[in-house]
């Protein structure tokens, strides 16, 4: 337990405390950090300052697609990158699975008042197949497996390839890599322990990241219905990432004089991405939340990723469970009462009913403290 969780105030959380998908308790307390079920009471409650948050709360929220330390032009300054992670924690945002960054942001570990990260390392590309300043461009396809074998040792259990782009000779997205080299690079990270998530917008990349036995795709926008069987059937996640796939149009445009058929493509992908998350929804397909933020996006934007993903289909209950608990579980962190110390969200209503209420978080409490703007909505009793 982190030293700054002794002696903080107790917190008691009043209203409704969501545990899981069925478990759901009236009253819940934060002491020295943790989370209990039962009212402190003893020599160690008296003369406690004791603040109340009347609401709902709810594990922390969680983005597997984010990318702390990532700007436009590639690695950002701490500065920057710590008010990235603060614009996150204030949205609701407690665990960020950062899904490739140039930028070291070992430090945040040592920050009590952000966002805990879980790190995929660069992102894997080639040159000129990716956005410059991005990613760890390896100029021989064959380096891939021991590149995978790097990143999954300097990251926390996951690694990130980018495995489709614009091939400007051909004028469309391709894969850059191999079948093979794709499947040797899979199964070394998995010997290490790790995952692999992978960049995904086209069709043609896809059979081969699902043969390789990747773990978990980012936007998958180019999924046909026999894909989408085989993912259901391989247990693979997929984040849709509908905020980026919104700017598809945009994207296009810039491309459309030069490069025809990929704006074409890109216009397809645009039009249909409500439907196509809907039958990914329908199909039994893990959806995992992330807003891409970094970069081209801006940080703090998961209430607009989840409403975006209930327009597409998905039921409002189904996607805050993916936004919290449900999440948090497969990226292998503890349920709020097992946890060391509590991370954790109050809205004034259920998002349960209406996600668009995880826009205005009344309270947040990381690692069992209040921060920002959760201070304003606590009153002592």
């Amino acid at each position: 337990m982190s030293s700054r969780t002794v002696d903080l105030p107790t917190i008691h959380l009043h209203g409704t405390v969501v545990l899981g998908d069925d478990h759901e308790v009236g009253d819940a307390w934060v002491v020295d950090g943790r989370l209990t079920l039962e009212r402190p009471a003893g020599p160690s409650a008296q003369g406690r300052e004791t603040v109340r948050i009347d609401g709902v709360a709810v594990p922390g929220l969680v983005d597997v697609h984010c990318h702390v330390g990532l700007g436009p032009d590639g690695a950002v300054g701490r500065d920057e990158a710590e008010a990235q992670a603060v614009a996150d924690r204030d949205s609701g945002v407690l665990l960020v699975r950062d899904a490739g960054s140039p930028a070291d942001t070992r430090w945040i570990d040592e920050r009590d008042d952000l966002p805990r990260l879980i790190r995929a390392g660069h992102h894997l590309a080639r040159p000129k197949r990716y956005l410059r300043g991005y990613g760890r461009e390896l100029d021989d396809v064959a380096d891939l497996p021991d590149a995978v074998a790097q990143e999954a040792d300097r990251g926390d259990g996951w690694v990130k390839i980018v495995a489709d782009w614009i091939d400007r000779e051909v004028g469309d997205l391709t894969p850059l890599w191999p079948a093979d080299l794709l499947a040797e690079a899979v199964a070394v990270t998995h010997s290490r322990g790790a995952r692999v998530t992978a960049h995904t917008f086209s069709t043609e990349a896809l059979d081969d990241l699902l043969a390789a036995g990747v773990d978990c795709l980012e936007h998958g926008t180019g999924l046909t219905d026999d894909q989408v069987a085989e993912v259901v059937r391989r247990g693979v996640a997929v984040t849709p990432t509908l905020l980026q796939v919104a700017r598809f149009e945009e994207i296009a445009a810039q491309g459309a004089t030069k490069f025809p058929v990929y704006a074409a493509r890109m216009r397809r992908m645009h039009a249909r991405r409500y439907e196509h998350v809907a039958a990914l929804h329908e199909a039994g397909v893990r959806l995992l939340v992330g807003t891409d933020a970094g970069g081209t996006l801006g940080h703090g934007l998961v209430a607009q990723e989840c409403a975006e993903l209930v327009r597409a289909g998905v039921p409002a209950p189904e996607v805050l469970a993916a936004a919290s608990w449900r999440t948090r579980e497969y990226l292998g962190m503890p349920g709020l009462l097992d946890a060391p110390s509590a991370d954790l969200v109050v809205y004034p209503s259920h998002p349960r009913h209406d996600v668009t209420v995880l826009a205005a978080p009344l309270a947040v409490v990381v690692r069992g403290a209040l921060v920002a703007p959760g201070e304003r909505a606590a009153r002592a009793t």
